[in-house]
C-alpha cells in the first residue's frame, strides 16, 4: 500500500492538469504545513521565525520544468527578487533553486545565462546558491554546469542523491572542486537500473557518501529526518575531530520541527529548506510520495 501511495503521489506531482488546479486553488489541505505561503514577503516572515529559533534557511522560490524563454525569465527574476529580499531583511538564509526553471530543458546556454545572473546578485549580497539536483536525466548536465560555474563562482553548490548508484564516484571526482553538497537520500522515481531500489541498500550509500565527503575535508551539509543518520553523523564527526564549522544538518520546513530543536540545542548547525512559491503542487506530492506520516496529516485536515 505504501509503495502504492508513494507512485501515485510521484504521478501526480508530474501531472498537468493536476499543477493546474493546485494553482487556482491555493495552498489548502494541508499544503501550507510544508510551503511558506506563495509571496517573498510570507517566506521572509517565516525565515525571520526560524532565524529567531537558532536556525538558518534555504529559500526556495518553487517552479521546475518551464516551457517557454519567458517563463525561464520570469523564474530567474523571482530567484534574484529572492536573493535582494533576503539581503534587504538581513536574515540568515541562502538561496536554492532547480535549474529547470531557469530554462534548462529548453537551451543548455539559456540556463548558463541565468545562473550567472543569478550567481552574480548572490555574489553581490555574499550569498550562496545550491543547485537542487533533480531526476536521472538531468544528472549529468547538472554536474557538467555545476563544474562549469565552479571555475567562476565560489558561492554556488551542487546536491547530490545517495540512491544512485553513480553517486559514490560523483563525489570522488567533486572532490577535485572542494565542492560544498548537500547529501540527500533522493525523493525521484528511478529505474532500478540506475538506482538502489532497497531503502536499507540506500541507507548504508547515504552513510558512506557522508564519510566519504566529510573526511574529504569539504562543507557537508547532511540532509535528512532519519534519526539513525543524524546519529551516525554525530558519532563520525566526534570520533574524527570534524569541527561543526565543516557541515550542518539540514531538513524540511514543516517536518520534524522537534529534532531540529534539538539539533540547536546541542549547538549544531541547522538549516531549514523553506520553499515558497504559487508553482507549489509538485514540491508537495514529493513530500507525501516521501513519508506515508504527511499523508495521514492532510487526510486530518481534509476531515476537519
Amino acid at each position: 500500500m505504501e509503495l502504492l501511495m508513494r507512485n501515485m503521489f510521484q504521478s501526480l506531482g508530474k501531472n498537468t492538469s493536476a499543477n493546474k488546479l493546485a494553482k487556482k486553488y491555493g495552498l489548502r489541505f494541508g499544503a501550507g504545513r510544508f510551503v511558506a505561503g506563495e509571496t517573498i514577503q510570507t517566506a521572509i516572515d517565516s525565515v525571520k521565525r526560524l532565524n529567531h529559533d537558532g536556525k538558518m534557511v534555504t529559500l526556495d522560490h518553487l517552479g521546475e520544468f518551464v516551457y517557454t524563454e519567458e517563463e525561464a525569465q520570469e523564474s530567474t527574476a523571482m530567484c534574484i527578487q529572492t536573493l535582494d529580499a533576503i539581503a534587504e531583511a538581513g536574515v540568515k538564509s541562502n538561496l536554492s533553486l532547480k535549474m529547470t526553471s531557469l530554462g534548462l530543458d529548453i537551451s543548455r546556454d539559456l540556463c548558463m545565462k541565468n545562473m550567472r545572473k543569478i550567481l552574480n546578485r548572490a555574489k553581490l549580497h555574499q550569498n550562496f546558491v545550491r543547485i537542487d539536483m533533480e531526476d536521472y536525466d538531468h544528472c549529468q548536465v547538472s554536474l557538467d554546469i555545476y563544474k562549469e560555474l565552479r571555475k567562476e563562482y565560489d558561492n554556488v553548490g551542487l546536491v547530490i542523491q545517495a540512491y544512485l548508484f553513480r553517486t559514490e564516484q560523483d563525489i570522488a571526482d567533486l572532490n577535485q572542486l572542494n565542492a560544498n553538497l548537500r547529501l540527500v537520500k533522493g525523493a525521484y522515481k528511478e529505474s532500478s537500473t540506475v538506482a538502489f531500489p532497497e531503502k536499507k541498500d540506500v541507507d548504508e550509500n547515504f552513510k558512506k557518501i557522508i564519510k566519504q565527503h566529510l573526511l574529504n575535508g569539504n562543507y557537508t551539509a547532511v540532509a535528512t529526518h532519519d534519526a539513525s543518520m543524524i546519529e551516525f553523523t554525530k558519532t563520525l564527526v566526534r570520533e574524527h575531530r570534524i569541527p561543526k564549522e565543516q557541515f550542518e544538518f539540514q531538513m524540511l520546513y514543516g517536518i520534524c520541527e522537534d529534532i531540529q530543536a534539538k539539533l540547536v540545542k546541542e549547538g549544531f548547525n541547522v538549516r531549514v529548506y523553506v520553499p515558497y512559491g504559487v508553482d507549489w503542487f509538485g514540491y508537495f506530492m514529493r513530500r507525501l510520495a516521501e513519508r506515508p506520516a504527511n499523508v495521514w496529516f492532510v487526510l486530518k485536515n481534509l476531515l476537519k
